[in-house]
């Protein structure tokens, strides 16, 4: 199972999301640690790097719904390890 942290910014945008809001994102999530498991992105999740920041990369979890986040050093052998960095609306680039 993938591990995962979350910088503090993230934790203000989530809590900044509506309780629908974090539905939908937590739904993506789950299609994101099963894609991580078999080693392939969906492509509904439109995940890539993003532009002009290095290492950090981005997730689509709905129209205007997007997350980024950076892969981190393994905490469990073997696992991979996701840093949630920001989430909200696309305004999350600005600072990704």
């Amino acid at each position: 199972m993938p591990t995962f942290a979350w910088l503090a910014r993230f934790g203000v945008d989530f809590d900044a999301l509506s309780a629908d809001q974090q539905a939908v994102f937590l739904a993506a999530v789950a299609q994101f640690v099963a894609d991580l498991k078999v080693g392939a992105f969906r492509s509904s999740l439109r995940v890539k790097g993003v532009k002009g920041a290095a290492g950090i990369f981005e997730m689509t979890w709905a129209a205007d719904g997007r997350a980024t986040f950076e892969y981190g050093s393994e905490i469990a052998p073997g696992e991979t390890h996701i840093i949630w960095r920001r989430v909200g609306t696309h305004d999350v680039f600005r600072t990704p």
